[in-house]
């Protein structure tokens, strides 16, 4: 597997990577209708997911990653290099999401890895994500990989309740 930073966009996503992104966002309803991101989770249409992504990159802290296995969009993850609270000092992983069709098939923890690594790299110390409370999935992946629950509230974006989790990075040896 290999990531690939979105690159930049002057306007719309171009075309066939819209397709390719808005598949992927399609793969998987059931996570779709538990995070409440889109109207229909059964029917997501391409100018929402370009809508969602122009949204998340209006922040110059924001990163979408584009995980690639043998050239297929595999997985996406969003991340935030800076939390908008000062006091937080972690970088966050704001989504990673794997096709529908290639759950448990180990890119979820080959994605995250990698998320990881990159921060480790750039020095940083930890990192944080959000779980829904109504995702209890999603949590049994994330403290499988080694996050711990350190705090429960409500996220900023939706007001929805969730479990903040966050796992130390350490050096690279």
């Amino acid at each position: 597997m290999i990531i690939e930073p979105l690159p930049p966009v002057t306007g719309a996503i171009p075309g066939p990577l819209l397709a390719e992104l808005t598949a992927l966002y399609a793969s998987d309803p059931t996570f779709q209708q538990i995070s409440g991101d889109f109207p229909d989770p059964h029917d997501i249409r391409s100018e929402q997911v370009a809508a969602s992504l122009a949204e998340e990159l209006a922040n110059p802290d924001t990163e979408v990653l584009l995980a690639r296995s043998q050239g297929r969009l595999v997985g996406v993850s969003i991340t935030l290099a800076h939390h908008p609270d000062p006091a937080d000092p972690d970088p966050w992983i704001g989504l990673l999401m794997v096709d529908g069709r290639h759950h448990r098939s180990g890119y979820g923890r080959q994605l995250a890895g990698l998320v990881e690594e990159r921060f480790r790299a750039a020095g940083r110390d930890g990192i944080r994500l959000a779980v829904l409370d109504n995702n209890p999935k999603a949590l049994a992946f994330w403290t499988a990989l080694g996050y711990e629950v350190i705090d429960h509230r409500r996220d900023r974006q939706l007001d929805r309740p969730c479990a903040v989790l966050r796992k130390p990075l350490k050096p690279a040896e």
